[in-house]
């Protein structure tokens, strides 16, 4: 909020339990401002009308009145003992009282305030604040835009903040809908508008995705509701400069990263001084469309849009990233982003939580990271480390290692194997099949009977994933083995790998 006021007074000897009206201090002496003595007076007046409203033992409120000229919403949240709240109504004449005072302090700056919030102890203690948008309303809080429009007809306004001029003017220009993305991109076609090729705004999208998910996992790991998150295919960001991003990743090696910057210069030009909006979507694909886009785009508040296609980053008339810092998280080089997850570690990590961190970017950008790579660099036993793992398996990006598969296991995995193969046991023994230990799972075979020589004889191999494979002794188990151990690993990282282009 801005253009706080705050009033405080010591009262040591108020008993708590009292039920009158608890002693407010006396508003500061006339300064010459007529217009702030009435507004504060007012203020004052409308503080102890709302204590002697309060319920039987309040030790505490805060009052809080969302209103224009045509309408707004109040309500008043009273603290009692053992941490119960009653929220109540405040009455029509304190609203009234309220109302006189927001069109006395009109006089004060630009306009009067939007939001008026009192807090009010037992004590006497008294806070105002005065809300003027600096800051998006609660959505509780917030009128619909009519009553808005109306407030600037009786209060006009030089400018207004990005946000609340978007949420009165944004007339859904930035929506796009699949038949309306569909329609520009025919258009952008004909006319030949082509989209600007991004060659150095940020890194290709599996390492961009990889490094996004490294900082979503350390986030999780200290449990900080900070920090981007990982969703099935969709990377989210909010930062605490009240920008932020999303990364929709799509089939087909395809992605669309959207999102926007606080108080970005060209909404404000556009929605302030008439400006066109900037062309977001100039040369965009059809696929380019809402259900991909970052909310923003439906309040009017997208300030830019890059899309991933055929190995390289596109835009339309969207800033360049050196622009965009606060509303994507730290992907912009791997020592980036390792600083970024040493900085979730506390303000001096060690050399060694330098390295691990670094390692955890490496294991993600290679899609083999594991729980022994966060337990490296998370070592507080509260540390969420199953959390952390999960939004690197979300992301594709965590190296499984399955249990290894005992002997017995092995050994019975192929039998059923054989048997739901129909494959010819007459000269293959099953009950005698004997299992020898590899890297990553066992070879089984049926042993030679003395004096028997075995010439292409089957072979199978089971790795600890369960995937069993046939070869033939025409094969030397030691050259087998190494692609076969080449193969479970392909699988473990075979999520990630769909993300190459």
């Amino acid at each position: 909020m801005s253009k706080p006021h705050n009033d405080s007074a010591a009262a040591p000897d108020i008993p708590l339990n009292l039920s009158g009206v608890p002693p407010l201090p006396e508003p500061p002496a006339d300064d010459g401002s007529a217009i702030e003595r009435q507004a504060t007076d007012l203020a004052h007046e409308t503080a102890r009308e709302l204590a002697v409203a309060g319920p039987e033992g309040w030790r505490r409120l805060e009052a809080f009145f969302a209103l224009t000229v045509a309408g707004g919403v109040s309500y008043v949240l009273y603290h009692l003992d053992d941490d119960l709240v009653a929220r109540l109504e405040p009455t029509a004449e304190i609203v009234d009282m309220v109302r006189r005072q927001r069109e006395v302090a009109a006089g004060i700056g630009d306009g009067p305030w939007w939001r008026m919030v009192l807090r009010l102890d037992v004590a006497g203690t008294l806070e105002v604040d005065y809300d003027y948008g600096d800051e998006p309303f609660p959505e509780d809080q917030l009128l619909v835009p009519e009553a808005y429009l109306a407030d600037l007809e009786a209060y006009p306004r030089e400018r207004l903040p990005v946000w609340l001029a978007a949420y009165l003017g944004h007339g859904d220009r930035q929506w796009r809908s699949p038949a309306e993305a569909d329609e520009r991109a025919r258009a952008d076609r004909a006319v030949g508008r082509a989209a600007v090729r991004s060659t150095d705004d940020f890194p290709a999208l599996p390492v961009l995705w990889s490094r996004w998910a490294a900082i979503a996992a350390a986030f999780v790991a200290v449990g900080s509701a900070w920090g981007p998150r990982v969703l099935p295919a969709l990377g989210v960001f909010e930062g605490a400069s009240r920008g932020g991003a999303t990364l929709y990743v799509l089939p087909g090696g395809r992605a669309v990263l959207s999102g926007g910057v606080w108080n970005a210069p060209e909404l404000d030009a556009a929605y302030n001084d008439g400006t066109p909006l900037p062309e977001l979507y100039a040369g965009a694909p059809a696929w380019v469309a809402g259900q991909v886009l970052n909310p923003r785009a439906a309040r009017g508040t997208l300030s830019f849009c890059y899309w991933w296609e055929r190995g390289s980053w596109f835009r339309g008339e969207s800033p360049t990233a050196d622009r965009l810092t606060a509303a994507v998280p730290g992907v912009w080089s791997a020592q980036s982003t390792a600083d970024v997850i040493c900085g979730v570690l506390g303000p001096d990590p060690s050399d060694r939580q330098r390295a691990a961190a670094a390692d955890l970017v490496a294991a993600a950008e290679s899609g083999v990271a594991s729980r022994d790579t966060l337990t490296a660099l998370f070592t507080d036993p509260a540390d969420d480390i199953a959390g952390a793992l999960y939004q690197l398996s979300l992301a594709g990006l965590v190296m499984e290692v399955p249990d290894r598969l005992s002997r017995e296991q092995a050994i019975a995995a192929v039998r059923a194997h054989i048997a739901e193969q129909g494959i010819d046991t007459s000269a293959y023994p099953v009950d005698d099949l004997v299992a020898e230990r590899l890297t990553v799972g066992w070879m089984v075979v049926a042993p030679t009977g003395p004096g028997e020589i075995a010439v292409g004889r089957a072979i199978f191999y089971i790795a600890d994933d369960g995937v069993i494979e046939q070869s033939s002794s025409s094969i030397p188990p030691s050259r087998y083995a190494a692609g076969f151990e080449q193969r479970f690993h392909d699988r473990k990282t075979g999520a990630a790998a769909d993300f190459r282009v």
